[in-house]
């Protein structure tokens, strides 16, 4: 089975769209935490500060590096 091309360009859409719907209620409402941004520091321990980030933010930026390092080349020189 195919899938469409459509279907991936309704699926970054809606995506898309969930993002910035959220996101502009967040920067909206203006309340401390609401952002995509506020929401992964307090995630990662950031924001407040706590255990967790010793171990989430080398983590998240690892697997943040590797995902680049091979999506890159993957389009450009479609390898893998």
């Amino acid at each position: 089975m195919t899938i469409p091309e459509w279907a991936w360009i309704a699926w970054l859409a809606i995506a898309g769209a969930g993002f910035a719907i959220l996101e502009t209620i967040a920067l909206a409402n203006r309340r401390k935490g609401d952002t995509l941004s506020e929401r992964t520091r307090a995630w990662l321990g950031i924001t407040p500060p706590n255990a967790r980030r010793r171990v989430a933010v080398p983590v998240f930026a690892s697997v943040l590096i590797l995902f680049v390092v091979w999506f890159l080349p993957h389009i450009i020189f479609d390898i893998l």
